[in-house]
């Protein structure tokens, strides 16, 4: 089932999703499924699994050689996503990138998801690589997520890249994108971001899920300026609760988000991080609390392949 078809059957009822990061290479399904099975009860419609493209070292061979060689830490996007609606018969979104991927490496990689009846997408372009200091398209690939809603709306369309295909059938993705209530990190401005997630939603694009934020009120006063902008699409509200105080750094320069000051202090005051964790499941509680009481569809947290609390946070919540 679509998102947006979720959404609808819910009747103003704020559902509960979640993200999950694929284990590291060489690592088993297991540690996935040991964290999401604590989080069914709580009645996911659906969870979203991360992409992540593949990256390079340089091995020293000696005389001065160097071997560009490929490393991929987290495989398996795809086969996770099939192997939770098996298991759990729950929709499960897969991410889908610029970075690393041909326009024909997408198609094909939409088409296996089709086949596997995986109905909807997040369509990102994706973060630049250790070894770039601007994010860098393949050739033959995307600059920009609005392309790629582009290729996937075509898709749904029938229309493929060979155009001489014939009686090709078309896909039915729901398409999902992302937006910054804050503003992404190369921005010049918000105004400049909203104007570049009208050209998704015009694109093509079903509903939007936002970058994790601390401050409901960056939430809100965001939602009212896509509003007045003619975007009307569902904005589903990306939740993370703080878990280190490592995180105060972190945070803040990975993603350009802002922490309120007074959840700052809390964490400051910290002895360890069992208290951090707990200052910042009750932050979450709070900012959830207030956002379902605003009617809001859906709430979905980023766990980073953690699930205890997460489950503290929907115990209280849902």
């Amino acid at each position: 089932m679509k998102v947006t078809e979720h959404i609808n059957k819910a009747n103003g009822k704020t559902q509960f999703s979640f993200e999950i990061l694929p284990p590291l290479k060489g690592q088993n399904i297991t540690s996935i499924f040991n964290n999401i099975d604590p989080l069914m009860e709580f009645e996911p419609p659906f969870i979203d699994v991360t992409y992540h493209r593949e990256e390079y070292i340089y091995k020293n061979l000696g005389d001065g050689l160097l071997k560009k060689q490929v490393v991929k830490k987290r495989p398996g996007t795809v086969g996770i996503c099939a192997a939770i609606q098996n298991r759990y018969e729950v929709d499960a979104i897969p991410h889908i990138l610029c970075g690393g991927f041909t326009k024909e490496d997408t198609e094909n990689f939409l088409i296996d998801l089709d086949f596997l009846g995986i109905d909807n997408v997040v369509a990102l372009r994706g973060d630049a690589i250790k070894t770039e200091t601007y994010f860098t398209p393949e050739k033959e690939g995307h600059s920009y997520a609005s392309e790629l809603v582009t290729q996937i709306s075509s898709l749904n369309k029938g229309v493929y890249l060979d155009d001489e295909l014939l009686n090709s059938s078309p896909t039915d993705f729901c398409i999902g994108v992302g937006a910054y209530p804050e503003k992404h990190m190369e921005a010049p401005s918000l105004d400049s971001d909203i104007h570049f997630l009208k050209k998704k939603i015009k694109n093509g694009a079903d509903y939007i899920v936002t970058q994790m934020f601390f401050d409901n009120k960056k939430y809100f006063d965001f939602v009212d300026k896509c509003r007045s902008e003619g975007i009307t699409v569902p904005i589903i509200p990306g939740l993370k609760p703080i878990a280190t105080k490592k995180h105060l750094n972190m945070i803040p320069y990975r993603f350009s988000v802002d922490l309120p000051e007074d959840l700052v202090l809390e964490i400051i005051k910290c002895k360890d991080n069992s208290q951090v964790r707990q200052v910042g499941v009750e932050w979450c509680i709070e900012q959830s609390k207030e956002l379902q009481k605003a009617g809001i569809p859906v709430l979905h947290y980023y766990s980073m392949g953690k699930s205890d609390n997460i489950k503290q946070i929907a115990n209280e919540v849902f």
